[in-house]
């Protein structure tokens, strides 16, 4: 059974940092591209960053870029979301996801949040960040 498990979030201060694991078992995801999405109540879910199979590639939504990294390590099937001088607005509950066998990168790249439950096949059941003002 595959499953992917959240975990590093918790309350930080404005300003502060977090980084975010994401642990898969029951797959090897050594070949898939993978990303993190958030969900902030009574907002969309947003795109935040995603990563490509090889790590070669990455793409962050706007609003992030610059302040998180997205990293992954092929070895422990794992992959994180570094999260630095965070903001009020970052806090939801952050999930990982692994994209849908053949998806390419052009397409989660170009399509981001949309079709997501398209493009990404394997979530896990969320981490809560919150931050404080």
């Amino acid at each position: 059974q595959v499953q992917l498990e959240e975990s590093g979030g918790g309350l930080v201060q404005a300003g502060g940092s977090l980084r975010l694991s994401c642990a898969a078992s029951g797959r090897t995801f050594s070949g898939y591209h993978m990303g993190w999405f958030r969900l902030a109540p009574g907002k969309e879910r947003e795109f935040v960053a995603a990563i490509s199979w090889s790590g070669g590639s990455t793409d962050y939504a706007d609003s992030v870029k610059g302040r998180f990294t997205i990293s992954r390590d092929n070895a422990k099937n794992t992959w994180y979301l570094q999260m630095n001088s965070l903001k009020p607005e970052d806090a939801a509950v952050y999930y990982c996801a692994a994209s849908t066998p053949g998806t390419s990168w052009y397409r989660l790249t170009s399509q981001r949040t949309l079709n997501w439950s398209l493009n990404y096949a394997y979530w896990g059941q969320g981490t809560q960040v919150t931050v404080s003002s």
